[in-house]
């Protein structure tokens, strides 16, 4: 594994070693992503390998033109009004945190669809990755750069750590800014669905093409990245409360002299716990601070040692949502397990 800069030379570098079949860790606005080219079927392969990731859980395809959007989708099979508000999509919050499910075109591999006639695909708004897709081939598949099921790297360091040599090149931009990965939409067929909720708010979407209909729940054989039960997880247990159980939770450790990580959404519910151990996502209490910082600060936690994570619930608003459902499912994992 080799660790490159962003610079345009670097990204060069990167770009062709996508074309020549290699797998490249990189940044995007909502979290580094591993990346082949996805119409590669080896280099599928190897995401798959590399992530240990199951055949049956599909990849996003990143571009970096709207134009290339039409030689992995086939939005002419849609009805006008799904069309049309394709391009309302596309015109307004791309590049962006937001990625479309669309009828697939035959000469994208069945390996990156998980056999589904489906695909989805996403512009994203980081300059490296814009600039690195359009130095490969145009239409790069970049699920997260992480162990299957583990929690998203929204470093480098990350990467490194939990990929290593299964990764050829590392390009390290600094954090991600928005930290939690996009919004995934299924315009197949009206109504729209929301499949998971991510960096782009359900409530903007709405203001654009009217109400969508609640995700899918979580599943086993999902039909979009990013829609199993068990996903985002920590090694370390973890158990998702409101804000009101979690000062309960922390009361009854005190009473039990037991000493265990708390995750606060807040400074105000930190303070008011007493806790003097905890990490806290906002400190001023908005969403999109928080989830700027929700995988950091699990992987922190993660490393010490705790027999037991307590995080609060986000509000439900906005990006506290797509919050809410990556703590949940991490919750979930140790309930499967």
């Amino acid at each position: 594994m080799k660790r490159l800069s962003s610079t345009d030379a670097d990204l060069r570098t990167a770009g062709k070693a996508i074309k020549d079949g290699l797998l490249v860790a990189f940044p995007t606005e909502t979290v580094y992503g591993l990346g082949g080219d996805g119409f590669n079927r080896s280099a599928l392969a190897r995401i798959f390998q590399a992530k240990r990731r199951p055949r049956f859980d599909p990849l996003i395809i990143h571009i970096a033109e709207i134009d290339t959007l039409d030689r992995i989708g086939c939005r002419d099979a849609l009805p006008r009004s799904l069309q049309e508000k394709i391009t309302v999509l596309t015109k307004t919050l791309w590049p962006g945190p937001l990625t479309l499910v669309l009828p697939k075109r035959p000469e994208v591999p069945d390996l990156a669809t998980s056999g589904l006639n489906t695909v989805a695909v996403r512009f994203p708004s980081h300059p490296a990755a814009m600039k690195l897709i359009a130095y490969s081939t145009g239409a790069v598949a970049a699920p997260s750069a992480n162990p299957f099921g583990y929690l998203s790297p929204t470093r480098a360091e990350h990467v490194e750590k939990l990929l290593g040599d299964a990764v050829d090149f590392i390009v390290d931009a600094g954090p991600a800014d928005i930290g939690v990965e996009s919004t995934v939409l299924d315009l197949t067929q009206e109504p729209v669905r929301l499949l998971r909720p991510g960096g782009t708010p359900r409530e903007k979407i709405e203001s654009l093409i009217g109400k969508i209909e609640s995700r899918e729940k979580a599943t086993d054989a999902p039909r979009s990245p990013g829609m199993l039960k068990s996903h985002y997880a920590p090694r370390t247990p973890l158990v998702l409360l409101t804000r009101e159980q979690l000062l309960e939770q922390i009361a009854v450790d005190r009473d039990a002299g037991r000493s265990r990580a708390y995750l606060f959404f807040d400074q105000e519910t930190r303070e008011e716990s007493g806790a003097v151990d905890g990490f806290v996502l906002s400190r001023g209490g908005g969403c999109a601070e928080a989830a700027a910082s929700l995988f950091d600060v699990l992987h922190q936690m993660d490393g010490l040692s705790a027999d037991c994570i307590y995080a609060q619930r986000a509000p439900e608003r906005g990006l506290g949502a797509a919050i809410n459902d990556r703590l949940s499912r991490a919750s979930m994992r140790r309930e499967d397990d």
